[in-house]
C-alpha cells in the first residue's frame, strides 16, 4: 500500500500524445491517505524525470537520489495524473512532509 509522499515505480505506457509522460518511471503519490488506504482504484501522482533542468520551479522540483530512487530526479509538477493502481509496480522512497508541502505549494502556483 502506498501513502502520500511515497515515490513509486509506475508503468505509464502506452503514451497517448507526444507531450505526455510515458514508459516505466518513478512518480510521487500526491493523493491523500484516506483515498490511498480506502481501496480507491486510482492514485493521483506526479511523474519524475531523470533528465534534469536547473532552476525550473514551479514546473519542476528536484529530489536527490535516496533509498531505492537511484538517480537525482525532477518531479514534473504540471504533469499531474491519475493512474489505475494496477500500473503501480513498487515503492522506491518516501519524501519528508516538508518536501511534500513544498510540492503542493508549487502545484498550487501552477494551477492558480
Amino acid at each position: 500500500m502506498h501513502s502520500r509522499g511515497d515515490i513509486i515505480l509506475v508503468n505509464f505506457n502506452p503514451i497517448k500524445k507526444s507531450n505526455e509522460v510515458g514508459k516505466i518511471r518513478p512518480a510521487l503519490v500526491l493523493q491523500n491517505d484516506e483515498l490511498n488506504k480506502g481501496g480507491y482504484k486510482t492514485t493521483v501522482v506526479l511523474p519524475l524525470s531523470s533528465q534534469l533542468i536547473d532552476d525550473a520551479e514551479p514546473l519542476r522540483y528536484r529530489v536527490k537520489a535516496q533509498q531505492n530512487l537511484l538517480k537525482d530526479s525532477d518531479i514534473l509538477i504540471a504533469h499531474i495524473r491519475s493512474v489505475d493502481n494496477s500500473r503501480i509496480i513498487k515503492k522506491l522512497a518516501t519524501l519528508s512532509d516538508k518536501e511534500v508541502q513544498k510540492i503542493k505549494n508549487l502545484l498550487d502556483e501552477v494551477l492558480t
